[in-house]
Parts: C-alpha cells; structure tokens; sequence
C-alpha cells in the first residue's frame, strides 16, 4: 500500500506489484493489519459542547485514535434528542457522526416522537432508551411505519425486574455479597421483542446490548431472530474474573458470569449476535469517585476496545483478524443499515494496526475526557498506529520512527 497525505493513494492487487510511484520511504509491515475503520453502532454524549465527561471534539479524538471513524450517537441526553432540530450534531470529514433519532417523546415512554419528522432530517434510524418501552406504544409505532424501514434500536430490559442489581445473578457475585440483577430482566423483555419482530417483519428491529447466556439461548429458539448487538466489555470482562478495585462493574446492561461471557463469545462467532458496540457512557472525575451504587452506570471505551477485544479474540482464542473487522465493522455497519465500509484508493477511513506494539494507557496517550477507562494505567500490547481520521504527525506510527516511546 502506499500512503499520502493520509489518504490510502494505492493497494497493491498482488503479492508481487510495485507501486505507480517509489515512496519516500518503505516499511516492514508484515506483521500489521490494515483494514476499514471501525463502526460503532450505538454510543452516548449527553453533552456535546461543554461537557465535562466528554465533548463532541474529544469524543471525535478518542474515536479516530481507536480505529472508529462511525459513531452513531444514542439519542439521551438532557435535551432529549426527539425532534429534527436537536439531530443538527456533525463531525468533519473523514470522520462520521450519525444519530439516532428517538422511539418516544424525551424518552418517556408515553408519546412517540415524530418518527417521520427525524428520519427526514437524517436520523440513522430509531431508538427507545435503556429499557423497554410500554408495549401499547411500541405497537402502535411499529404499526404505523413512519421509520421508512430504517432500524428501531431498544433494549431488552426491564428495570423494574433488576430492582438495585448491577451484577448478573450467578455464583460468583453471590459470593461476593454483589447487588444482584435476575436474568429475568431481559429475558422476559426480549420475549416481547422477538414476538413483535414476528408480528412487525418489516419493522427492522434491533436488539441493543443482549448480555446474557439466557438471551442467548432465546434468540435460537426464533427462526429468524433480528439482529443484535452485544457491548465489547462483556466480552472481555465478566464478574467471575473482574478486580472488585477494576473499574466496569457498574453498567447497563448488567455485567454478567464467566457462562454468560462464553455464551455471547460463542453467539458472536456464529453470527447470532452481528455487532459489537462501544456503547461508551462517559463520567466525569467527580461522580467516577462516588461509590458504585450512588453514581450513574456506564464505561467509556474508543480508545482501548480495539486493543483488548485483539487481545481476548485473536491472540487468546484464535479469531482471524478478518473476523475481528466483521463484528467490529461490517457487521455494525449492516445493523445501521449502512453500505459495507471498503479499502480502495482515496479512502481517508482506514485503520494501520500493529498487533506487537506496546503502549500505556495513562494520560499521555488517551483522548477522551471520561474518567471510566477501563485499563486505566496498564501496559498494553497492540492499538492502532496510524489512520487517515487523525493528522499524520499525531500517528504512533511516527513517533516510533523517530525514536520516542511508543506512548
């Protein structure tokens, strides 16, 4: 390949071609992979121009330095983003910023939201919030059709039923002494999902976050089950192996066993679950330090989800790096209802990985401003380095050459 400017000016067809013009300088890069950026189906930025947790501008930063070039934004926040005005959010080139518009009125679960009104102004598609809506009002939205056939993101789950948990019901947080959160919080939600997915075929459901080996086992008993996606730290992390001092215990969906971890491994490797979402919820240093049941769930992630799930799929269990690339993008890009992200010459969304380079991620290399990273601190071993979302002279890459710590 030759590079220029950033952009990917030429890809070699075969083994043995040369390229059109000699570069000013060659690269041994056998042992790294360049494939499309990545895309992340669903994610969260509550506020997006003077946000503590996180800003538009840092959240662009951390994404394109961890391979995302697609972010597809949630549409919770403060001002709810249920009406054409509030979808005005927007990235430069190359970069992409899509959002979602939203299933119901501020979230509420009581009035939709004008469904037609958002697709018109550009939403990727709709989304309920982080349960499930009161099924009277889901029927009567899918019955009425006014998403165009793009996809209706909602959640398997039903608050009410975790009650004060926030760890799966298994051994290993009654061990503990964790909160725990019945499976039954899902599954019985994702039974009404899976019915109304029967009764509305042209609806183009979405399941977002499935995160359980119940889920799971449901999602087979349909024939023709909607695609879902699952959040990238249930797959690398889960209660039987997590520090009780590592941050992401706190999360929605709850995170669940080391069977509940194995279950959605196995379902992603099969293609029953497509996608893999960063679904990144910041914190700001304040509420990151309040105890775990008095601050809001989530956990930030662009910038190391790459380098970990590398680490749990393909050095530990073998992945190919091309099946990697589908569930981290192809796969998502089809669950936004997007065309299938390709390499070709004048592309400026590609991604360098060298899966040997090791870095530490502390303050000097991460981007964002949230406080919930996970690793925060640890050395790592592979992350990208090099893309055409970010300027040349910031690329990892270039710093190695010349001479610095790769940092």
């Amino acid at each position: 390949m030759l590079l220029h400017n950033g952009m990917l000016a030429w890809i070699a067809r075969d083994a043995g071609e040369s390229p059109p013009s000699p570069p000013d300088r060659e690269l041994d890069a056998r042992e790294w992979w360049l494939g499309p950026a990545l895309v992340d189906p669903h994610s969260v930025l509550e506020e997006p121009w003077q946000g503590r947790a996180e800003s538009l501008d840092s959240l662009a930063g951390a994404a394109a330095a961890g391979g995302y070039a697609w972010v597809a934004l949630l549409p919770w926040a403060p001002g709810w983003r249920d009406r054409p005005d509030r979808l005005d959010l927007a990235w430069p080139e190359p970069m992409r910023l899509l959002l979602w518009g939203s299933f119901s009125r501020g979230g509420a679960g009581v009035d939709l939201a004008p469904h037609a009104d958002q697709i018109e102004a550009g939403a990727v598609g709709l989304a309920g919030g982080e349960g499930l809506p009161p099924v009277p009002l889901l029927e009567r939205g899918l019955r009425l059709g006014e998403a165009e056939g793009r996809p209706v993101l909602l959640a398997p789950r039903e608050a009410g039923l975790a009650g004060q948990g926030f760890v799966r019901e298994r051994v290993e947080a009654l061990r503990a002494g964790w909160p725990t959160d019945p499976a039954t919080s899902e599954t019985l939600p994702l039974r009404i999902l899976l019915e109304l997915a029967d009764t509305f075929p042209g609806a183009s459901l979405r399941l977002m976050n499935l995160s359980t080996a119940e889920g799971v086992a449901a999602l087979r008993t349909c024939s023709s089950p909607p695609p879902a996606s699952v959040g990238w730290w249930h797959l690398v992390a889960d209660s039987g192996g997590l520090d009780p001092a590592d941050e992401g215990w706190r999360l929605v969906p709850s995170l669940g066993g080391p069977a509940d971890r194995q279950a959605l491994l196995e379902a992603l490797e099969e293609g029953l679950i497509q996608a893999v979402a960063v679904h990144h919820r910041p914190l700001d240093a304040e509420e990151r330090l309040l105890p775990l049941d008095q601050r809001r769930p989530g956990l930030a992630g662009h910038g190391v989800a790459l380098t970990l799930l590398w680490d749990e799929l393909v050095r530990r269990r073998g992945w190919p790096p091309e099946r990697l690339w589908q569930v981290l993008c192809w796969g998502p890009a089809r669950f936004l209802g997007l065309p299938a992200p390709r390499l070709e010459p004048g592309c400026r969304r590609w991604i360098l990985v060298d899966p040997l380079a090791r870095w530490r991620w502390d303050q000097a290399t991460c981007l964002s401003l949230a406080a919930n990273q996970p690793a925060w601190g640890r050395d790592l071993e592979g992350r990208v380095v090099a893309s055409g979302m970010a300027a040349a002279e910031g690329w990892p890459l270039l710093a190695a050459l010349r001479g610095s710590p790769s940092r």
